[in-house]
């Protein structure tokens, strides 16, 4: 190819564009401009963009800001209809390509904030243009128009995680715990061994563990609604430092107003504009619950892993669906990979969550500047406990069934059933009880047998019978 050829070619593929450092150049079918291009170039460190829901969160914030905007008379009718149909445009994701900014970037999210000014700017001159206006948008007089990143990007976030916890993970965890409480009505009758450190204990049943189980997630919901309101809690307004500068009066109010109407989310204007634009306190309350979650589901897999470990040699007191081949040289072998999928899961909310608090340390005076990663996180992580609730709930949960004679075997095997017995004849010699049957490989109830307390009138048959009743043992009184 001839040099001319070449530079042909490049000038084909990239425009000019300009901002007040100098002149860029930006890929010629980019919706955005100088600012995000800049950024792009500065920041090539994960290849990770913002989330889907956090670009939609950006635009509505721009769309409320502009009807505010018009409504107190800082843009006339028709920038503000152009600003509010392009804002209507990228809430789709159809025009996600268009943000390519790595989360690794500003602290503030001011690249972020510009990119979507950039891009809102070009669809709403092409909806002028194709209006036959002469008008243009641009994307800080008029997109930026009474907003600075320091309160839209939060305020973004914000939005994102509100609407992540309260329409994907809440349903998504209610539909977990439905499973685990149909399980559990299902295993009421199911009497198995309990255990405590790992150690032989005193029986349950299978639904009452599995009862358990749907409340751990239960209260997980419970933790969420408990945060949800300082989440809610928006900086618009603020702009630069808190202040308010450059907005008109009630442009907060309004602003919100509309935001909170066109998300259906119980959004609410900062109580103090001044903690709402330095701290970043209602993400790291969010992750931290996120985290609590995240330990519960881990528990429970746990659980499930080691009840339904086998087939032979581990308790078999559960059969776990078989999914997929689980060894690429042992035939036949089937392993709980739902268990493994979300106890990786839980491993990565949890890292994610030291993420989140780490970087809420990153305020110094009127703003934090961890922002964009903190928002990567923190909305990654509804979204992996969000799609591993429905997978638990499908794939495995649904299919669990109980081996019922293995459990109640196990169950009656326990030592630890002598327990009933201590009314009757002292913890001391129930206790002597247990160790025989243990030493020996008896059922406590040939131990007892076997060391005479029936033969020399210390327990009677009746007592004895009812003592050793398992499923009893698992309602007294």
């Amino acid at each position: 190819m001839t040099e001319n050829a070449a530079q042909n070619e490049s000038s084909a593929d990239y425009r000019i564009e300009h901002d007040t450092m100098g002149e860029v150049r930006v890929p010629v079918d980019a919706l955005y401009s100088a600012q995000t291009q800049r950024a792009v170039e500065n920041f090539p460190i994960s290849g990770r963009t913002l989330e889907r829901a956090h670009i939609e969160a950006l635009a509505r914030v721009k769309k409320a800001a502009a009807k505010a905007n018009q409504e107190l008379g800082v843009l006339d009718g028709e920038l503000a209809e152009a600003i509010v149909v392009a804002s209507e445009q990228v809430e789709t994701g159809d025009l996600d390509g268009h943000f390519p900014v790595d989360v690794f970037q500003t602290g503030s999210g001011t690249s972020s904030n510009m990119n979507t000014n950039e891009v809102l700017a070009t669809l709403a001159n092409k909806y002028l243009a194709d209006k036959g206006s002469d008008k243009e948008v641009h994307p800080n007089d008029h997109v930026n128009a009474s907003q600075s990143s320091n309160d839209v990007f939060p305020t973004s976030v914000h939005v994102a995680a509100t609407s992540a916890l309260a329409t994907d993970l809440k349903p998504a965890l209610t539909y977990l715990a439905e499973a685990l409480e149909a399980k559990a009505g299902e295993f009421g009758s199911v009497v198995k061994s309990g255990r405590a450190h790992l150690m032989d204990a005193t029986p349950v049943t299978l639904g009452q563990e599995f009862g358990g189980y749907a409340a751990q997630v239960r209260y997980g919901i419970e933790r969420i609604d408990s945060s949800l309101p300082r989440v809610a809690e928006v900086p618009l307004g603020g702009t630069a430092v808190g202040t308010g500068i450059n907005t008109p009066l009630g442009f907060a109010e309004k602003a919100i107003a509309h935001l909170a109407k066109d998300t259906h989310l119980p959004l609410t204007e900062a109580r103090d504009h001044f903690e709402a634009q330095a701290n970043r306190d209602g993400l790291v309350e969010a992750s931290g619950q996120l985290r609590n979650i995240a330990y519960s589901l881990m528990k429970i897999n746990n659980d499930l892993r080691w009840m339904g470990s086998g087939p032979n040699t581990g308790l078999g007191e559960i059969a776990i669906p078989d999914l997929q081949p689980g060894s690429s040289i042992m035939p036949g072998k089937v392993n709980p990979v739902i268990c493994e999928s979300a106890i990786q899961v839980c491993a990565q909310v949890i890292g994610n969550d030291t993420t989140v608090a780490l970087s809420s340390t990153n305020g110094a005076f009127e703003l934090n500047v961890g922002i964009p990663v903190m928002a990567a996180n923190l909305l990654e992580s509804v979204r992996l406990l969000k799609n591993i609730s429905h997978v638990m709930a499908d794939k495995m949960i649904s299919g669990l069934t109980a081996n019922e004679e293995r459990a109640a075997f196990l169950a009656g095997a326990s030592p630890s059933v002598v327990t009933p017995l201590n009314k009757y004849i002292g913890y001391e010699a129930a206790a002597k009880i247990a160790k025989h049957a243990v030493n020996n490989k008896l059922t406590v109830r040939d131990a007892v047998v076997d060391l005479g307390y029936l033969e020399r009138g210390e327990l009677t048959q009746e007592q004895l019978d009812t003592a050793l009743d398992v499923m009893s043992m698992t309602h007294p009184g």
